[in-house]
C-alpha cells in the first residue's frame, strides 16, 4: 500500500489500560516515524505521547446501565465525529485496543473505508456474545491477542490471529526490598504480609472488600494486611469505607499503597478479586485466591450465558460453576481456588488463605503452577506485545521494520 508522506495513524482505547498501552505504541513508532500522525480515540497518556483526539476517551467511557442511558446524545455525537474523522482524512492504519463497543462499529467504518485494521486485545467472545465474531471476521484485517488460547480460538474460524503475549508480562519484577517496601510503607517486616485486591471500581470493592476484611480481622497481630488503592479510586473515600468495616475491638493492621505489582510481590498470599488484577498475581508469582461476588440476578444470567470453545478446557466445580479466574482458564486447569458468589465469604476465604500462609502442599502446588502458566504467557520467540504491535503496523504501512 502506497503510503502518505506523513502517514496518519488512527488508534482508538476508551479504558485506562488501553490508553497505557496506546500510548507505549506511539512511544516506539516515534523512532520509525517520526513525522506520523496520530488520530482518534484516546485518553490523557495518549495525548501526552502525541495522539491529537478527535475524541476523549473520559468523554465516553462511562460504567452501568443509568449513566449509559443519561449519556446517550453525547457518546453519539462522539462517534458520529469519530466516523466522519475516518470518511474526511481517511488513515492509513487502525489500532483499536479493547473497548468493543464502541470499536466494533468503528472498524465497520474503517474497514469499509479500505484501511487496514488491526485489533489488540480481543473482546471475550471466546466467553460469550459469541455472534459478534462475525464482525471480527468481516472488519479486522489482524487480531492480536494477549492470551495464548485466543489465538487457536481464532485461527480456528478463519480469524488472522498473533498471539504476542500480555504487556505486563514484559514488565520486569519489582526491585524494591521488603526492608525498603517496609519503611516506605510503615510495615513490619518481621511480620507476615497478606495483600487484598477488592477491585478497581466501586461497585467492585463494595461486593468484595466486606468479606475480605472481616476475615482479616480473625488473624493474629504477626500477619498484616496490605491493600493496594486503584488509580480509579479515592483513596480518601476508600479510607473511610475501610475504617467503616472495621469492628470496633478489631486491632488488625491494614495499611493502604498504591502499586499493585510491589504488593503482591512482597506479600506471603493475596485475596484477588476477578479480574486483570488475577493477572497480575499470577504473573508476580505469589500464591494467591480468587474471589468474585455480583448481583444474584447478575451471576445466574452470567451463568446461562458464558460457554467456553473446545480450545479451553473448562471442568465445572462443586457447585456446577465453570471457572472464571484468567490465570485457571490460560492454564486449562484449575490452579488457584476460586471462591465465588456466596461462597466469598469470610470463613471461605480464611479456610483457603491459611492454606497458602502455611508451608503446605497446596501452597507448593501453586508455585509451581504459577512458574509454568508465566512460561505459557510470552511468545516463543520472547519478543515483547507492543514490539510485535509496533511491526505491523509498519508492516501495514508498507515499511520494514
Amino acid at each position: 500500500m502506497a503510503t502518505k508522506p506523513k502517514p496518519t495513524i488512527f488508534l482508538s482505547a476508551g479504558e485506562a489500560s488501553g490508553d497505557h498501552y496506546g500510548a507505549q505504541l506511539i512511544t516506539a513508532l516515534k523512532d520509525a516515524l517520526p513525522e506520523a500522525g496520530y488520530t482518534g480515540l484516546g485518553g490523557t497518556e495518549m495525548e501526552q505521547t502525541g495522539q491529537q483526539r478527535t475524541i476523549r476517551a473520559e468523554d465516553v467511557a462511562v460504567m452501568g446501565i443509568t449513566e449509559i442511558l443519561r449519556h446517550i446524545p453525547h457518546i453519539y455525537r462522539s462517534y458520529r465525529r469519530l466516523v466522519a474523522e475516518i470518511k474526511i482524512n481517511k488513515p492509513d492504519v487502525a489500532v483499536l485496543i479493547d473497548f468493543p463497543d464502541v470499536n466494533f462499529r468503528l472498524a465497520k467504518h474503517l474497514h469499509r473505508a479500505g484501511v487496514p485494521v488491526l485489533w489488540f486485545v480481543s473482546p471475550q467472545l471466546w466467553a460469550w456474545k459469541r455472534s459478534r465474531l462475525r464482525w471480527v471476521q468481516q472488519r479486522v484485517s489482524k487480531m492480536f491477542v494477549i492470551f495464548p488460547f485466543e489465538q487457536e480460538f481464532y485461527r480456528n474460524r478463519g480469524v488472522d490471529a498473533t498471539f504476542t503475549g500480555h504487556p505486563l508480562a514484559d514488565l520486569p519484577l519489582p526491585t524494591v526490598t521488603r526492608e525498603e517496601y517496609a519503611e516506605r510503607n510503615s510495615l513490619d517486616p518481621a511480620k507476615q504480609w497478606v495483600a487484598l485486591l477488592p477491585g478497581s471500581r466501586w461497585k467492585e470493592v463494595r461486593a468484595n472488600l466486606p468479606a475480605m476484611v472481616e476475615a482479616a480481622q480473625q488473624y493474629p497481630p504477626n500477619v498484616e494486611f496490605i491493600l493496594p488503592i486503584a488509580a480509579t479510586l479515592q483513596r480518601s473515600e476508600f479510607a473511610a469505607y475501610l475504617e467503616s468495616l472495621r469492628t470496633p475491638q478489631g486491632k488488625t493492621s491494614f495499611t493502604l499503597v498504591h502499586d499493585a505489582r510491589a504488593a503482591l510481590h512482597h506479600a506471603r498470599a493475596s485475596v484477588v478479586a476477578s479480574g486483570t488484577a488475577t493477572v497480575q498475581a499470577a504473573l508476580i508469582g505469589n500464591p494467591f485466591l480468587v474471589v468474585y461476588r455480583v448481583s444474584d440476578l447478575t451471576f445466574r444470567v452470567a451463568k446461562r450465558l458464558i460457554r467456553y470453545p473446545a480450545e479451553i478446557p473448562a471442568p465445572k466445580d462443586q457447585y456446577g460453576n465453570l471457572p472464571i479466574a484468567m490465570p485457571n482458564l490460560i492454564a486449562g486447569k484449575r490452579i488457584v481456588p476460586e471462591l465465588l458468589q456466596n461462597h466469598s465469604d469470610a470463613i471461605e476465604i480464611k479456610k483457603i488463605l491459611n492454606l497458602l500462609l502455611e508451608d503446605s502442599p497446596e501452597r507448593a502446588a501453586q508455585i509451581a503452577d504459577l512458574a509454568s502458566l508465566r512460561k505459557l504467557m510470552k511468545p516463543a520467540n520472547n519478543t515483547t506485545a507492543i514490539g510485535q504491535l509496533k511491526d505491523a503496523v509498519l508492516q501495514a504501512l508498507g515499511i520494514r521494520s
